[in-house]
């Protein structure tokens, strides 16, 4: 009988630790990606600079391209000034935009993208997709996973703790959103991906379920471990349905309905997660999302980031022309804007029991 099996996209080293940045040179040396040195580094224009300061010595024939901002302009510039030299590959040194940038510059040059990361806001620092502002607000775009991962723990600690705790949303929300997956298989076919949807959930349930907080070490490991498992559970499925339903949904509305107001990505997507798990009618689990965001100083209610309501409300029932076609318990209940208001009254209510 013939053994069946499949090549999973994945970095080919992933070093999450305190002081890992410290052997970025021989890392990619060591890892034949960059056996001449010659790289492409993007780093921003603030905190970059001193990072850049810092690994300079090491890294002598790289060259430092700094980055504007998150547009997919920004992103299309960085790959026009990268493409006129030779390199071995790209470095995204920063946080989300310049590592998405980084990404779709690669992909548009041809060049492998290693993610040297200095906050943990976000899932995206692993996965096959950059997402960047446009014209038309804001657009998810397609491209090769990254070939190493690169994460300091020590460069961690130092970034703003609000950066932590939008990844612990952001990796939370993922209970959710392969909840919504699996609905989805249940009511319309969808195929389901088992391995992605494992990697995202077990992902969302370590940090679900570690008692650390944001500045413990172990409980940063295993934040890390979580975003970049959700990047590849992205891969796996060839789609980012393992970690985006109806949180992600919420949290697009906000984005998109209060671009001035809206707070980070995790926070609205921790938000999002809680209530579609109670509008489900998984409250015991509602419940400890709940529990957990709080404990760590995240929003279980729009009044705090600041939004009424109402406009909450407004959000949610806006959520589902977010994304077109994809199927969560949002388009599952088809709740009227009285039903999304009564719905949201008793989670109020049952929360703050």
């Amino acid at each position: 009988m013939p053994v069946l099996t499949r090549l999973i996209p994945s970095p080919v080293v992933v070093d999450i630790r305190a002081g890992a940045l410290d052997n970025l040179a021989g890392l990619l040396h060591d890892q034949r990606i960059s056996s001449s040195g010659k790289l492409a580094v993007a780093i921003s224009g603030g905190s970059g600079a001193q990072l850049r300061e810092r690994l300079a010595p090491a890294l002598p024939g790289a060259s430092w391209y700094e980055v504007g901002g998150g547009t997919l302009d920004d992103a299309v510039r960085l790959g026009d000034r990268m493409k006129k030299g030779r390199y071995d590959a790209v470095v995204g040194l920063g946080g989300g935009k310049i590592i998405d940038c980084a990404k779709y510059a690669a992909a548009r040059i041809g060049l492998p993208l290693v993610a040297v990361a200095t906050n943990l806001s976000h899932d995206g620092l692993c996965s096959p997709v950059a997402t960047l502002d446009n014209d038309a607000g804001r657009g998810s775009y397609g491209v090769p996973n990254p070939i190493a991962v690169v994460i300091d723990l020590d460069i961690i600690r130092e970034a703003p703790s609000r950066y932590v705790r939008s990844g612990i949303g952001d990796a939370i929300s993922n209970i959710s959103a392969v909840a919504d997956w699996e609905l989805a298989h249940r009511e319309r076919g969808e195929d389901i991906d088992g391995l992605a949807a494992a990697m995202a959930r077990q992902a969302g349930e370590a940090v679900l379920r570690h008692p650390g907080g944001v500045g413990d070490d172990a409980f940063l490991q295993v934040l890390a471990e979580g975003l970049v498992l959700t990047g590849i559970s992205m891969s796996v499925a060839g789609d980012s349905r393992p970690a985006s339903g109806a949180c992600h949904e919420i949290n697009h509305a906000f984005d998109l309905l209060f671009p001035r107001r809206a707070a980070s990505h995790g926070e609205q997507c921790g938000l999002g997660a809680a209530f579609a798990m109670h509008l489900r009618g998984a409250h015991q689990e509602s419940a400890l999302m709940v529990e957990v965001l709080r404990r760590h100083g995240l929003p279980v209610l729009p009044g705090d980031i600041g939004f009424t309501d109402d406009e909450f409300v407004s959000v949610v029932a806006y959520a589902p022309q977010t994304r077109p076609g994809r199927y969560t318990i949002l388009e599952h209940l088809d709740l009227s804007t009285d039903q999304i208001r009564d719905a949201y009254a008793d989670y109020a209510q049952t929360i703050s029991r």
